[in-house]
């Protein structure tokens, strides 16, 4: 018997998972550009990075806008 291993059940290494949760209307233009540079379209949607200096410093920036899913 041959176990099969699910490849997408498991988080690639070196990826983090952040959610937009607070809008950001009344927000200054760098942190609109912040929070579309993450790839964040819609509210409450979840995308995936890599886990790069720059994105953690984009995370920081706008931690109050989104949230880091694990």
């Amino acid at each position: 018997m041959t176990s099969q291993k699910k490849a997408s059940a498991k988080k690639p290494a070196g990826t983090v998972k952040i959610k937009w949760v607070v809008s950001f209307i009344g927000s200054t233009d760098d942190i609109r550009q912040t929070v579309r540079g993450l790839g964040l379209r819609k509210l409450n949607r979840v995308v995936e990075r890599e886990d790069t200096p720059e994105v953690r410093g984009m995370i920081h920036k706008v931690r109050h806008l989104v949230k880091v899913v694990e």
